[in-house]
């Protein structure tokens, strides 16, 4: 155990975090999400949500401030248009929580979605039971003089 990580960061998702540089992505994916088969390196955080998991990632991972969308949401499809995922409100929230600035979410279609997921560096499998709860995280930088 360590001081200050939370304790549903495991050991395997701290080193990933480590290894990551600026601007690799990780995906936070949903109990749905294709985890096995899109994933590079897949992390299991199986029992937990997908709102406590991005928030202890947040606590360690700077966003990126280089980019305009330095996260990312999955799309509802055509069938699902209307609806509305309550946890998006939930990540902002979140999200904001985190940040000094602004942060614009941006969108992407969910084949579209996967491919991107494909070139991420990781992706953390939760067991998050909401529909449309995958989100992409673009790594940011720290430094002396901030962002």
């Amino acid at each position: 155990m360590l001081k200050k990580i939370p304790s549903i960061i495991s050991p395997e998702l701290i080193k990933i975090l480590m290894e990551m540089g600026h601007g690799d992505e990780i995906v936070l994916a949903d109990g749905n999400f294709p985890s096995a088969s899109i994933g590079q390196r897949v992390v299991r955080l199986d029992g937990h949500g997908g709102p406590e998991i991005l928030m202890a990632i947040l606590k360690l991972f700077p966003l990126d401030p280089y980019v305009e969308s330095p996260v990312i949401l999955m799309q509802t499809t055509e069938s699902d248009k209307d609806l509305k995922p309550e946890i998006w409100q939930e990540y902002r929230d979140i999200v904001t929580s985190f940040s000094k600035r602004e942060i614009k979410f941006n969108y992407l279609e969910r084949f579209k979605f996967y491919q991107r997921a494909r070139k991420a560096y990781a992706v953390v499998a939760s067991s998050e039971t909401s529909l449309y709860a995958n989100l992409i995280l673009k790594k940011g930088v720290i430094a002396k003089e901030p962002v």
